[in-house]
């Protein structure tokens, strides 16, 4: 999907990602489910985000 941002709104959205150690369209996708959610928008059968970070390692 394209998205036409203004460049001083990416620009400030990258460094809220980074801030957040998210990528740009990790920080779109959470906003998004954010706005949609405290809109009553959200459908209930939404998968959550994934965890940040590195997978847990396999137990032995």
């Amino acid at each position: 999907m394209l998205l036409r941002l203004d460049p001083q709104v990416y620009e400030a959205l990258a460094r809220w990602a980074g801030d957040e150690l998210r990528s740009a369209n990790a920080q779109i996708e959470f906003l998004l489910r954010r706005a949609l959610s405290e809109s009553g928008r959200l459908p209930g059968d939404v998968a959550p985000i994934p965890p940040r970070g590195r997978p847990p390692k396999p137990s032995e």
